[in-house]
This record gives structure tokens, C-alpha cells and sequence, in this order.
């Protein structure tokens, strides 16, 4: 199987690694340092229970890897338009996509059922960019629980041992592509299991990503030091709940379990991707990951007073530091 890995973050790189380890034919879409340093010396994973080498075709240019079997988008939202565009040569009629970002995807009511089946998300998508270009019957839903940052060029660390994929499909068919890409991911090394309701997990991933991402914002701390405060913790709590009502009016069942999410807050001794982005000076997720909560919550007419008051000042963070764009 070819597999080309669109974004040579610290998820594109771990998941480039994987899937030739895997024994998938792996190519990886890299710019800049990423790209000299994983052509010179291939992709380096540094993880808890061992270094990961991977030597990998890699390019700028989408036309120089050629037509694949599967490409795995692990970009940040803001350059999902940027992909739209040039993401063309890398697709055959039957090419699946899969996204493996943090928050709501732009394809998240294809094949809702319902009233809003079919709905788009133009803050996530504008001007239906991404739908219109890779087409949303060729998404896969990815959720990402892999904790890591890329330390120099061509080398990650993982914060955690136990990282792993969720995929699947958004008509939540247990489809022949999501088991071979999931059998190749496993088979490198990444825990990768096929869902039936990929939507249910993503929701339960953003109950991480609230949690944690917008205090760190706010504090540059990591995770374990905000959760070790009370108030903090407390407040952790209410934006949990806030969240879990928004999937729930929304139709969905994503886990209740905040004591067990409050104990991985507690353990976390890690800097979320959204501080990383901070502190790197990066384009920040606020709107994918967490003020597309709120529109969804007014669509459901759900009050989220908490979430509300964070995401506002998230956002003049980010935006005081030139990283999203002045609301």
C-alpha cells in the first residue's frame, strides 16, 4: 500500500514512521527544515520504550510523490485550505483521506443523518474549500492520542507510551480501507482500532483538548501543574460537562468518565500542541478545536457560560501574539 503523509509535524512524522514500519511504501509532503532534515536523515522517533528510525521518500511538491493509495493529513486548520489545493496529484478515483487533526472536522455532518446531514462548517472549511476539492466521500475520521513535539529537525518525542489512532468511516461502515490502514498502522508499532462511531471519539478527544488546551494557553503551563491547583481543577470539571451537553444535543455519546479524564489531567506532565503553537509562534487551533464547540452549542441551544468565558480569553491571547486572526 502507498501511503503518503500530507504535514511533517510531530503527528505527521510519528505516523510517517509507523507506516513504514508497518511496511507500507511511505512518502511524506514536508517543507523547511522538516523536509532537509527527514531527506538527509530520515525520521527519528524518540518514545518511551525505544528510538524508531524511518527512512522515507519526502517532498515539497505533492507531483514529485505521485498517485497513492491513502494520504493521512496531519496539518494544523489553518493550512487545510493550502492542502485543498495542492493535495490533487497524491489522489486516484479511490484514494482514502484520512484527517488526523485535533477538533471538529470539516466533514462532520457528511453522512450525519438527520436534520443537519450534509451541513458544512465554513469557519472550519471556508467557502467549502476542502469539501469540493477531496471530497468528503473520500474522508476517513482520525482521533489522535499521541502527545509529542518535534524537539529538532526530523526528530520527535513522545510523551507517552501507550499513543494510539481511533479511525472511521463517518457513515460508521467498518469499511475494508479503515481495517488496512488501521492493520498497517498497528502492525509499525501505533495502536490503531476501527470505530463505528468515529464522532462519539471525537468528542471524547475534545474533552481533552478543553481541559487542558486553554488554561495552558493562558498559564504556559504543562498540564499536571493547572490540574494540580483546585480551582483549576474545578473549572477543568465544568468545561468537561459543558462539553460532554453539547455532544450529547448534538445526538452523540461521548464518554462521561470525567473523574478518569481529571486523572490523566493530573498525570499529564506535558505542554498541549496549542502551547507548543504559543511558544513556537505557530498559527493556533482556536476556532477548529475550540470556539467551533460554541457555534455547535448555539445550534443545539445549549448555554455554555464557562467555555464561553475561556475560549474569549484564549483568544485574545492568541490574538495579542499575532497568532489568529483579530476577531
Amino acid at each position: 500500500m502507498k501511503i503518503c503523509i500530507f504535514g511533517a509535524g510531530a503527528v505527521g512524522s510519528h505516523v510517517a514512521a509507523r507506516c513504514h514500519l508497518g511496511g507500507a511504501t511511505t512518502s511524506v509532503v514536508a517543507r523547511g527544515a522538516q523536509l532537509e532534515a527527514i531527506r538527509d536523515s530520515g525520521i527519528t522517533v524518540q518514545a518511551p520504550d525505544g528510538t524508531l528510525t524511518a527512512s522515507v521518500s519526502v517532498s515539497e511538491n505533492p507531483v514529485e510523490l505521485g498517485p497513492q493509495d491513502v494520504v493521512i493529513v496531519a496539518v494544523k486548520a489553518a493550512s487545510l485550505a493550502s492542502v485543498a489545493q495542492t493535495i490533487g496529484p497524491l489522489l486516484k478515483s479511490d484514494t482514502a483521506v484520512v484527517f488526523a487533526m485535533n477538533g471538529i472536522p470539516w466533514w462532520y455532518f457528511y453522512n450525519h443523518g438527520g436534520v443537519m446531514d450534509g451541513t458544512r462548517l465554513p469557519t472550519i472549511d471556508p467557502n467549502g474549500t476542502v469539501w469540493d476539492a477531496v471530497g468528503p466521500e473520500r474522508a476517513i475520521g482520525c482521533v489522535v492520542h499521541a502527545p509529542s513535539e518535534v524537539v529538532s529537525p526530523g526528530v520527535v518525542r513522545l510523551a507517552q507510551a501507550n499513543s494510539r489512532l481511533t479511525i472511521g468511516e463517518p457513515d460508521g461502515n467498518m469499511s475494508a480501507r479503515t481495517i488496512a490502514i488501521a492493520d498497517i498502522l498497528s502492525s509499525g508499532g501505533l495502536s490503531t482500532t476501527v470505530t463505528e462511531t468515529i464522532r462519539d471519539v471525537i468528542w471524547s478527544k475534545l474533552q481533552s483538548n478543553v481541559a487542558s488546551g486553554l488554561m495552558a494557553i493562558l498559564t504556559q503551563c504543562t498540564v499536571d501543574r493547572i490540574a494540580a491547583k483546585p480551582p483549576c481543577s474545578t473549572t477543568m470539571r465544568v468545561l468537561l460537562n459543558e462539553t460532554i451537553q453539547v455532544a450529547e444535543a448534538l445526538g452523540r455519546a461521548p464518554s462521561r468518565d470525567v473523574d478518569k479524564v481529571m486523572a490523566h489531567m493530573h498525570a499529564l506532565a506535558h505542554k498541549p500542541s496549542i502551547l507548543q503553537d504559543l511558544e513556537q509562534g505557530r498559527m493556533m487551533e482556536i476556532e477548529s478545536v475550540y470556539a467551533i464547540i460554541l457555534r455547535l452549542a448555539e445550534m443545539a441551544g445549549v448555554e455554555t457560560p464557562t467555555l464561553e468565558l475561556m475560549v474569549a480569553l484564549a483568544s485574545l491571547r492568541a490574538e495579542a501574539a499575532g497568532l489568529i486572526p483579530a476577531q
